[in-house]
């Protein structure tokens, strides 16, 4: 049942001793504020690492040809790898858990774009239908690269959404023709990535097209496809497999780091996540000792302030009060200093990084807006009670046991 005379009473104790009340609670305060800051900015961090992998599929490999450095069948180190198109029928046909797959073919040289008069310095990639799966590109107009387009070699292009502001401005680009190094090919479609601006720069071409066009016979610089629903054990051993089938078929020893690089997006992303654990951990553990120090030194106040309330506990229980009354009173006291002084922190650490939010730019790589969810409110704010609790129990417990007739005989 509430109490009003002792809420009072408590305030009151508060009130008259504003300075040490103030310094008792302030180190629970600054530990929540540090607790809250902490987490706030490595969410902060983990969404700009999330953002990142936004720009491409997570269940993906991505192989690229190398250079070999180790000996291998009679054959010296030094020897360039070159994919063809037939690398990337070998895997669509070798193995069974792929779920997209392209290659690429990059343009040699400098390119010149251009739509009329209009000139912009742009990325081209030159690809299979399913790329913009592994790209995860949002089809804005029109449409990606099809079949048709890459079987009769039509001269197509999807652009970006920058490339039309910049080349087409105000005009609708589906319909026409850009330039890419004097050859003229047909817009079919826009695309938006959401993972990355600098994806919107990009136009894609047939991989046909551009290997006939621009003197690229069956060479393809890099090949990458999804593998489904997987676990990152299985795609490990995919790319086992990968490995082998492409050092049989370019003789290179396996063992040669340098001859290929296999990218393995799913292996990556766990690696991300088993970081950003060790990092919460570590945060959430310089908050709890911060936290600690916090409450035993409102522990500690509190054993003070039963001392030198030693006599008037005991006339308290001389008049009829009751221990659990009294251990009731010490308690009320402990938790509304340590839940005052948290919720100070919290609210301070939560204002700060709305600031730093609110001021932040809107387009930053690896760092994201900081921001501290509703559950670590709520988790905060009962770890508050149970710290004032926990801080208040045994100077409560030790009031309880005074005995009137030491406690009036206390000087």
């Amino acid at each position: 049942m509430f109490d009003l005379d002792k809420w009072q009473e408590i305030f009151l104790t508060i009130w008259h001793n504003k300075l040490r009340s103030f310094l008792t609670s302030f180190s629970v305060g600054v530990g929540i504020f540090i607790l809250i800051v902490l987490l706030g900015m490595g969410q902060g961090l983990e969404d700009g690492i999330r953002d990142q992998f936004k720009d491409d599929a997570t269940n993906s490999l991505w192989i690229s040809p190398g250079i070999t450095t180790l000996p291998h069948k009679g054959m010296q180190p030094g020897r360039r790898i070159v994919f063809t198109n037939e690398d990337y029928e070998l895997f669509k046909q070798e193995i069974p858990e792929i779920e997209y797959i392209t290659s690429r073919f990059y343009i040699p040289g400098n390119v010149v774009i251009n739509y009329g008069t209009e000139y912009g310095n742009f990325d081209i990639r030159c690809v299979h239908p399913d790329h913009k799966h592994l790209e995860m590109s949002i089809i804005s107009e029109g449409r990606f690269i099809n079949d048709i387009d890459v079987e009769d070699h039509r001269k197509v292009a999807c652009i970006g959404i920058n490339v039309q502001e910049e080349l087409f401005g105000e005009t609708e680009p589906i319909g026409e023709y850009l330039h890419v190094n004097g050859v003229p090919f047909l817009v079919v479609g826009v695309f938006k990535d959401e993972g990355s601006e600098r994806e919107n720069d990009k136009i894609y071409l047939p991989i046909s097209t551009s290997q006939r066009t621009f003197g690229g016979a069956n060479r393809v610089s890099r090949i990458m496809f999804t593998l489904g629903d997987i676990t990152l054990d299985e795609s490990l051993r995919i790319e086992e497999d990968v490995l082998r089938m492409i050092s049989e078929k370019h003789r290179f020893d396996p063992e040669d780091e340098r001859a290929v690089n296999i990218g393995n997006s799913l292996e990556q992303l766990q690696q991300f996540l088993d970081v950003m654990l060790g990092i919460k951990i570590f945060i959430i553990v310089i908050g709890l000792f911060s936290m600690l120090a916090g409450i035993i030194s409102v522990s500690n106040i509190m054993i003070i302030v039963v001392k030198e309330r030693t006599r008037e506990i005991g006339v308290r229980k001389a008049l009829g009060a009751t221990p659990a009354s009294v251990l009731s009173l010490v308690l009320q006291e402990s938790i509304v200093l340590t839940a005052t002084a948290g919720y100070t922190g919290l609210l301070l650490g939560i204002g700060l990084l709305e600031l730093v939010s609110a001021n932040m730019p809107e387009k930053m790589e690896i760092f994201a807006r900081p921001s501290v969810d509703l559950t670590v409110a709520l988790g905060a704010t009962l770890l508050l009670v149970i710290s004032g609790a926990i801080a208040g129990f045994f100077p409560a417990l030790k009031a309880a046991r005074i005995r009137p007739i030491e406690a009036l005989r206390d000087e």
